[in-house]
């Protein structure tokens, strides 16, 4: 079930990027939920998705705290 988890976090993360403060409230909901490997996982992801969306850069900073 974790797989889907980090799976369905990915999901709402990428159908919300538009918008930055709704993009850092999800992720804030993801770190509450994801397992410490998730998080990890998550964070290499993020660092990918980022590149290409300067405006969600300082989302890094909620994910490294």
């Amino acid at each position: 079930m974790s797989k889907i988890m980090y799976d369905y976090t990915k999901s709402v993360l990428e159908r919300v990027s538009f918008d930055v403060m709704l993009f850092s409230k999800e992720l804030e909901k993801a770190i509450k939920t994801l397992l410490p490997y998730e998080m990890d996982q998550l964070r290499e992801w993020l660092l990918n998705f980022t590149i290409g969306k300067p405006e969600l850069k300082h989302c890094l900073l909620i994910v490294n705290s």
